[in-house]
């Protein structure tokens, strides 16, 4: 084990578990409007975690700031199926849905998926169409037409796989508000079961079996599943079944279910969900699946993205999920689950490509959604919590995206519209923490002020009228400031210590290692670098701005960089801080370049040093 007595020069410990989070470096007010706070940990039992397993005290104090308990540590360094994979009949209907999928299978009859278009619908999709033909069963996927036909389930859909012949309709990453497609899909016959993880209502749509963790009357404590995760656990309870009930055989054998945790770990990450749990162990067992190149959908997208090392979560959040999400949204909606399930790795490198393209298409129709919004909103004042942007022709693939981008800027959630010739707005939303969109949303639709509409606490989507669209910004900022309970918002950046320059070494960065995967739920460590010199700052790739920094006592320097900062006021202050000391928040990153390992830090925001 590591020794607890390993000490890093220049390192300020964060205060034991304050009332109220406590501020860095006296820093209210960032060049990008945040508070600086440290993220509380109490001492005793960092103190106590470090020595008793062995660790570096930072790594014990970041544990306990993470919210992990003394005895969850090892689990939590060491995640593994074995212990954190839950009995899938927590879940409510599970056992129902299970039971008709394996019938299903038995009988030879005619499945069909209907999924979403994102790599949440894409894993599912392709971690069903792998399970099916390991059956030797042919599964129908069927994936909307973002444009055409929107998000979820519609009537049309229902009937034309009924038409086709198809006797269960298994839904993924979609279908808890769509009641009435899922009523027009029963009443033509089809058997209907609904993975899903989105905030359900209290009302449930009409369906043979509904299984998501987020129905109100689910009691698993599985919320933070993504739909991927559903749909794995789905696979282990029709795969028990099976087992027990004869199915295989010498000559089917049983699937090894955990070689397509790879899949699982994708669209875990890529959905954004927290990683926490179960979440945990899927991603991080499945990092290593995905290291070893079995599958060759994920393999030729990492061939085209010159990844040579082995993937981490920021590859499968930032590199391969755009790509398989680029077919849904500016190109062909199956390519994703295609190049997911493919088993021919000539056919895998040909969708791969066509995802590579759709994805450079993708970011050049974002960036010109993206300035519009931008210049719309810079001559409006800004004074609502919730953002609500709207414009003609804005293509609806790319909005998800824009919307994210302007929660960045103005640290507030944000909601673009893009609007057709007929009036009718097709929506995404991004959130922050404290503020829960899916909640307003399904509220909104409740009162009437959306066509549809859906999504989580970070994420969510809607169809509004244009003439609701004043009425729904009132709606959304007075359900957001309800959320707030009287209290003002102010953007937090959560810091887990203060460090010199000189102290942000390799050393350091392989002991926060051990720590990984990092997203949602469990943020990759963030310091504060104090007093810190920017030496030759220069614009490199995509609007990212690259320096130097060395302590104001001079030594070595640290090679930096913030992405996507050119257009933003941290890109500004880095460009132009000259001999001006400022103080640096950013984490540590290890960077490999032919055969030498070096540390670098990633700036995401910084402050003048008064």
């Amino acid at each position: 084990m590591i020794s607890p007595k390993s000490q890093f020069t220049g390192m300020q410990p964060a205060p034991s578990a304050p009332a109220a989070a406590q501020t860095v470096l006296s820093v209210e007010k960032s060049v990008l409007g945040k508070k600086w706070v440290f993220a509380p940990a109490d001492a005793r039992l960092s103190e106590g975690i470090s020595q008793a397993y062995g660790l570096p005290e930072i790594v014990g104090r970041i544990l306990v700031s993470r919210g992990v308990g003394f005895d969850e540590v090892p689990e939590f360094l060491s995640p593994t199926m074995k212990a954190q994979l839950p009995d899938p009949s927590k879940l409510k209907d599970m056992d129902k849905a299970a039971e008709r999928i394996a019938a299903a299978i038995m009988n030879d009859e005619k499945v069909a998926v209907f999924g979403d278009y994102d790599v949440d619908g894409a894993t599912s999709s392709a971690l069903l169409k792998r399970f099916f033909r390991a059956q030797g069963r042919d599964l129908r996927v069927y994936i909307p037409d973002r444009i055409g036909e929107g998000y979820g389930p519609n009537v049309a859909a229902m009937v034309k796989l009924r038409d086709e012949g198809n006797k269960v309709l298994i839904t993924v990453d979609c279908g808890i508000t769509a009641f009435e497609p899922l009523a027009a899909g029963t009443a033509a016959g089809l058997d209907i079961v609904v993975l899903d993880h989105h905030r359900a209502e209290p009302q449930l749509p009409p369906a043979h079996a509904i299984v998501n963790p987020n129905r109100l009357d689910d009691a698993s404590g599985l919320g933070q599943l993504a739909a991927v995760g559903v749909t794995f656990l789905a696979i282990v309870a029709v795969n028990r079944i099976l087992r027990a009930r004869g199915w295989y055989t010498p000559a089917r054998p049983e699937p090894r279910i955990l070689q397509w945790l790879d899949i699982v770990a994708l669209g875990t990450v890529a959905d954004v969900v927290p990683l926490t749990g179960v979440n945990r162990a899927f991603v991080a067992q499945g990092l290593r699946i995905m290291a070893m190149r079995q599958n060759h959908g994920i393999s030729a997208l990492s061939d085209l993205a010159s990844v040579s090392e082995a993937p981490t979560a920021f590859h499968a959040g930032y590199v391969f999920g755009p790509r398989v999400n680029a077919g849904g949204r500016v190109g062909e909606a199956e390519l994703g689950w295609r190049l997911l399930s493919s088993e021919d790795p000539l056919e895998a490198r040909m969708i791969a490509n066509k995802l590579h393209q759709y994805n450079a298409e993708r970011k050049v129709i974002e960036d010109a959604v993206l300035d519009d919004a931008l210049e719309m909103l810079e001559a409006q004042a800004q004074d609502d919590l919730v953002i609500l942007a709207g414009g003609d022709g804005w293509h609806a693939g790319v909005i998800g995206i824009v919307a994210a981008r302007i929660k960045e800027k103005y640290n507030r959630p944000a909601c673009v519209v893009a609007f057709d010739d007929k009036g009718f707005g097709k929506a995404s939303c991004r959130s922050v923490s404290g503020i829960d969109l899916g909640a307003a949303v399904i509220a909104a639709k409740e009162q009437g002020l959306l066509v549809a509409g859906g999504g989580h606490k970070m994420a969510a989507g809607f169809t509004v009228v244009r003439s609701k669209i004043d009425e729904l910004r009132v709606f959304l900022n007075q359900h957001a400031i309800a959320q707030l309970k009287g209290a003002a918002y102010v953007p937090e950046l959560r810091l887990d210590s203060v460090l010199s320059a000189h102290a942000m070494t390799l050393e350091l960065a392989d002991k926060l290692s051990m720590l990984a995967p990092y997203g949602s739920g469990h943020a990759e460590p963030r310091f504060a670098l104090t007093g810190a010199k920017i030496i030759k700052p220069t614009v490199v790739g995509e609007k990212h701005v690259s320096c130097y920094i060395q302590d104001t006592s001079g030594g070595a320097s640290l090679k930096a960089i913030a992405f996507r900062a050119l257009d933003t006021d941290l890109g500004e202050t880095l460009l132009k801080s000259g001999p001006k000391p400022l103080h640096l928040a950013g984490h540590a990153t290890i960077n490999n370049w032919q055969g030498r390992r070096s540390v670098n830090f990633q700036i995401v925001d910084a402050a003048p040093v008064w």
